[in-house]
Order: structure tokens, then C-alpha cells, then sequence
């Protein structure tokens, strides 16, 4: 997930005004390209001066970013790796102490660069991975016996400041993944409050659905206030995480049958059709969308396999079969269609 985040920040960072403009843009010369104001031994070159496709400048921003990005996760996990294969070899305070020097290296070169450089976003994103290691290292040196989830837990409350401070999505990326192992944790170590009502796996996954798709309202809504949280790439991540979990409680109440079976679908309806809604009407995002038939089609094929399969094999496996390239046409149609309205 982490490796997913710091890719898609290369792109680069856009406001608001600035990527209604180019949607418009694009809009416009779609528009002239169907209605044929256009040669199309010209299409190209008209791409290129409204900056729909990249030019060779924004392909050298992309691979310089690229290589920036790659260099600083080098930098970090080699360091723990040199800490973890030379473990018997250096003393105690020799991994203290590289730590804290590529700690204090990072943060003097986000001093240096600014909170507006894309390095000094990335310096910061680094310190907050040495951070991790630091602690780590603090542990397994002492032995102060804490729970695991503590150690997440320290990590994510440690670095909200530099979160605040960097304005930078990949970090708060990173801030709500170590907030999410740590729930993983104590759960595994002293069971949920829903561990009452449900089984335990159950409970550790309701409570992960509330927390990603509580921080998925929550973003969306500082979107509006705040420009550098508009990066959708951020807010798709926290929404694969939520709908990921809601599907599987659905799938997984077709499969067991229990007294509850009612509520994760109907959470689950609630959810969808709440998806549908918002990244239809409110905010257009195909992303969204697509992600909501793809929980559709897995939740009604494997209703229908439930009940299916059952009585006669073959011919259910043939009816799935069909079903499942019926409803995955049906879904790319529509949402061709919603791509072609809303210009996405």
C-alpha cells in the first residue's frame, strides 16, 4: 500500500482550479475531435498544446520524481536491512546512533529545502520510516516487553506532527496504515468490543470497516477546505480498504449463516448505494464506481453460486460463467458511459 501511494505522488500535486481547467480543456477538444473540427493527422499535435497528453517535459518531471522517489525507499529499507544482517557485528550504540544520523540528515535537508520541494516532502516521509526503525530498534535492544501494537501505535502518534507539518498525502497514507496494524493487533491480543456479539475475525474486520470509511468521509469533507487533500489517489486507497472489508463480511455471511446475517448486507447496501450516489451526482469518480460493480458482481455471483451450485453442478458453473461476463459488459458500458458524461 505504501509502495502504491509514494507511485502515484509523482504526478505531482495539482489544485483544484488547476485540474478543472484541464478538464475543461479536455472537454473541449474531445468535443472538436467527435464533431470532426479537427484533421485527424492533427488530433496529436492538438493533445499535445492542451497538455492532455505529456510533452517530453513532463515525462523528464516524471522520471526525475521517479527516481527520487525509488532513491529515498533505497535509502530507508537498506538502512534496516543494514541493521538487521549486521545485528551481531555493530554495538548498541552504533545502530543508534545511524539511525539517528539519517534522522537528523533527512530532517536538516527538509529544513534546507522548504515544505514546497517535492525533496522535502520526501525527507520528511523518510524520517518518519527511520522513526519506525528507531523504535523497533528500541525494543528489540531492551526488551521493555510492550505489546506490538504499542510499537505502531508510538509510530503513528510520534510522526503526526511531521504529518501535519508536510501537508503531504503519502504520509498520512502511511499514518492511517500504521493506525490500521495497530487495531490489527490489539485485537489480536485482547479481542474487540464486537468480539460480544460476533466472532472474533468478524469483529477485527468491522472495526477496520469503520475506521477506513470514517477517514474516507472524513478526507472528503477536508477536501473542500484544504487543496493539497484533492489528490483522489490518497482517498481511492482508504476506499479500496473499506469497501474490501464490507465485501468480505457479505461473502462471508452467504458462506456461514448466523443469526446476524442481515446486517453486513445491509451495511453493505447502504454502502454501495451511498458510493453510487455521491461519485455519480456529488463528485464524479470512475475509480469509485468501477470498484462498487466490482463488490456487486462478486456479492451477487456468489449469492447465486450459494444457491446454485448446490443442486446441480455443471450447469451452475455454466449460468456463473455467463453471469459474470453479462454483469462485467453491463458494468463497462455504464461506465463508459458515466466517463463520457463527466469527462473523468
Amino acid at each position: 500500500m505504501l509502495f502504491a501511494s509514494v507511485f502515484v505522488a509523482i504526478r505531482g500535486h495539482l489544485t483544484e482550479s488547476t485540474e478543472g481547467k484541464m478538464r475543461a480543456q479536455r472537454k473541449q477538444i474531445i468535443e472538436y475531435i467527435e464533431h470532426g473540427n479537427i484533421a485527424a493527422k492533427n488530433i496529436a499535435a492538438a493533445l499535445r498544446v492542451a497538455k492532455i497528453t505529456p510533452d517530453a517535459s513532463a515525462w523528464l518531471l516524471f522520471i526525475d520524481h521517479l527516481l527520487l522517489w525509488v532513491g529515498a525507499l533505497a535509502l530507508g529499507f537498506s538502512s534496516l536491512f543494514f541493521i538487521a544482517y549486521n545485528w551481531t557485528e555493530l554495538g548498541r550504540f552504533s545502530k543508534f546512533a545511524l539511525i539517528e544520523l539519517l534522522m537528523v540528515a533527512v530532517i536538516a535537508l527538509y529544513w534546507i529545502r522548504g515544505n514546497n520541494s517535492m525533496l522535502g516532502k520526501v525527507c520528511l516521509l523518510l524520517a518518519s520510516l527511520f522513526l519506525g526503525v528507531l523504535l523497533a530498534l528500541y525494543g528489540q535492544t531492551y526488551q521493555t516487553g510492550a505489546d506490538h501494537w504499542l510499537l505502531f501505535f508510538y509510530w503513528a502518534l510520534l510522526m503526526l506532527p511531521w504529518a501535519i507539518i508536510a501537508r503531504f498525502p503519502a504520509i498520512w497514507l502511511l499514518w492511517l496504515l500504521l493506525l490500521n496494524l495497530s487495531m490489527i493487533l490489539y485485537h489480536n491480543s485482547f479481542h474487540s468490543l464486537f468480539s460480544v456479539a460476533l466472532s472474533s475475525d468478524q469483529g477485527l474486520i468491522w472495526l477496520l470497516f469503520l475506521f477506513n470509511t470514517l477517514s474516507l468521509i472524513t478526507l472528503e469533507y477536508l477536501a473542500n477546505i484544504y487543496p493539497w487533500l484533492t489528490e483522489r489517489w490518497m482517498l481511492r486507497l482508504i476506499a479500496v480498504a473499506s469497501g474490501s472489508t464490507i465485501t468480505s463480511l457479505v461473502l462471508q455471511s452467504i458462506f456461514e449463516r448466523h443469526d446476524s446475517d442481515f446486517l453486513p448486507a445491509l451495511i453493505w447496501f447502504t454502502f454501495i448505494a451511498t458510493l453510487f450516489f455521491v461519485y455519480r451526482r456529488i463528485k464524479a469518480d470512475l475509480f469509485m464506481l468501477a470498484g462498487a460493480c466490482l463488490s456487486g458482481i462478486m456479492v451477487i455471483i456468489t449469492f447465486m453460486a450459494k444457491y446454485l451450485l448446490d443442486d446441480f453442478e455443471a450447469a451452475g458453473f455454466l449460468f456463473l460463467a455467463v453471469m459474470v461476463i453479462a454483469l462485467g459488459c453491463a458494468s463497462a458500458i455504464w461506465l463508459k458511459k458515466v466517463h463520457k458524461e463527466n469527462l473523468l
